[in-house]
């Protein structure tokens, strides 16, 4: 189900090792953006209040074309690339949900003290893809067996979830999970189900940083181990 990428090219391994040198980690050992990228406040990112998001919404409720599916599984950047190359998605937005603080900033989600998870919002077409494909994709990348972390990042910062947005996502959502309960596969299943509340589009380098910084993010995603514990867990 998941083909986890075993061994990187040498050449690889030493670039990015002599890239890091040049690099400061980040809370959660997620890498800092370089001096001079540019940092945003999730304050205009808020869902359904301001610019391109704001007008996906209002086109939702309009011609119901566009759907809206959040979805939190450890660190976002590693989140984006499998919902981006999915033919039906319209696009992915990294931000923060299910805390109590207005207008959270990564340093503040950091820190664990305001209740948010770093997630991820899909934007797709449900005419060319199912809700229930996307909940598919979602369980396949993550460990649905701890709580408050995922892979080499722990506090409830990283917790993954599902937050659904309305009964009929509510009730695929519940099923798909009791359905891996069922399968007997894990000894424990402790991901969230959980209604939608207000979600902040985390800072602008975040977003799409898979793309923005191959390089750190391949680093990044192989040192923490992700792709052999979900190989682990789900097999190939």
């Amino acid at each position: 189900m998941f083909n986890a990428k075993r061994v990187l090219p040498i050449a690889l391994i030493a670039a990015l090792l002599a890239l890091t040198m040049y690099t400061v980690a980040r809370p959660g050992g997620e890498p800092a953006p370089r001096s001079g990228e540019t940092r945003q406040t999730g304050q205009t990112g808020q869902t359904g209040q301001t610019g391109e998001i704001a007008l996906a919404t209002e086109q939702t409720r309009q011609t119901g074309e566009i759907a809206l599916a959040t979805f939190a599984g450890g660190c976002f950047w590693c989140m984006e690339p499998p919902y981006d190359e999915l033919d039906g998605v319209i696009s992915t937005i990294a931000g923060y949900i299910g805390g109590t603080t207005p207008n959270p900033t990564y340093g503040q989600v950091t820190t664990g003290r305001t209740g948010h998870t770093e997630a991820m919002e899909v934007r797709y077409d449900p005419s060319k893809i199912t809700y229930q494909e996307l909940l598919d994709v979602f369980w396949v990348n993550i460990d649905p067996t701890v709580d408050d972390r995922q892979f080499c990042d722990r506090g409830n910062q990283y917790r993954a979830g599902v937050f659904y947005h309305d009964a009929e996502q509510k009730a695929l959502a519940e099923a798909s999970r009791q359905k891996i309960i069922d399968s007997g596969r894990f000894d424990r299943v402790v991901t969230e189900v959980t209604p939608a509340s207000t979600f902040y589009r985390a800072e602008e380098y975040h977003q799409d940083y898979y793309i923005k910084n191959p390089l750190r993010y391949k680093f990044y995603r192989y040192n923490c181990g992700r792709d052999r514990r979900l190989e682990e867990l789900w097999g190939d």
